[in-house]
């Protein structure tokens, strides 16, 4: 059956449209606050590359308005499945802006409400961040980091050891501290949450962003972005050896 879509956010940021523009539209600022490395070749009819593990996508870019408005995606395949993004953004005051993501397109099959579900909760997590990043990091390059742990017998239970190991209460609200010495070389975190829900956690501290999430393939997953010197196998091995046992 199939179900066509269209969602978006939008909020105002503390950043000039110069800055917004350069988050969404080059490939080191759309890595520093979406997943994996991505590339741009810029202009209408460049593309935008994602590399993510086994994952590169290219997406045509369909409109190029520096400072005003980004669009790309790419092609409906056989079975029409496609999506679609679309960046909208306007000046304000006081070296601020108004950025409007658009998310649409076509999930195919009788099984797309639950596609179109994890999808929404990804756009959402995923706007968050680069709110944030607008908001703390603008014009610096992070470097990201994701690591899966072990298939976990029971994924709740993993969870919730995940959140106790983070410090955080049963319900966690935006805002709540994060407190982890997590070990292996890594760091100490002393951050803030910045988005939860029952799948995800993004927390924001003084040179990171860290979110954990459930995997749908039964495991956790961090998926981090590291604005600083960071030795990105040591810290993969590192955090591999922090959720192993949250997963036993």
């Amino acid at each position: 059956m199939g179900h066509r879509f269209e969602t978006s956010h939008e909020t105002e940021v503390a950043a000039t449209p110069e800055q917004v523009w350069e988050a969404i539209a080059t490939g080191p600022g759309i890595t520093s606050w979406f997943m994996g490395r991505n590339e741009v070749e810029p202009g209408e009819g460049g593309v935008v590359r994602l590399a993510f593990g086994d994952y590169s996508p290219e997406q045509p870019i369909t409109a190029w308005d520096p400072g005003r408005r980004l669009a790309y995606g790419a092609e409906p395949g056989p079975d029409g499945r496609f999506v679609a993004y679309e960046f909208l953004v306007e000046g304000r005051e006081r070296g601020s802006a108004v950025i409007r993501v658009v998310t649409s397109g076509f999930l195919p099959g009788d099984d797309w409400e639950d596609e179109f579900e994890a999808m929404s909760r990804g756009g959402a997590l995923f706007f968050r961040t680069l709110v944030e990043y607008l908001g703390r990091f603008a014009g610096r390059a992070a470097t990201p980091i994701t690591v899966a742990g072990p298939p976990a017998p029971d994924l709740d239970h993993a969870w919730a050891a995940l959140r106790k190991a983070l410090g955080l209460p049963g319900v966690t609200a935006i805002g709540d501290r994060v407190r982890l010495a997590p070990g292996g070389g890594l760091p100490e975190i002393d951050g803030v949450v910045y988005f939860a829900d029952d799948q995800a956690l993004g927390v924001r501290a003084g040179d990171a962003m860290y979110r954990f999430v459930r995997g749908f393939f039964g495991a956790l997953v961090v998926q981090h972005l590291v604005f600083a010197d960071v030795d990105v196998s040591a810290a993969e091995s590192a955090w591999s050896a922090w959720l192993t046992p949250l997963s036993a």
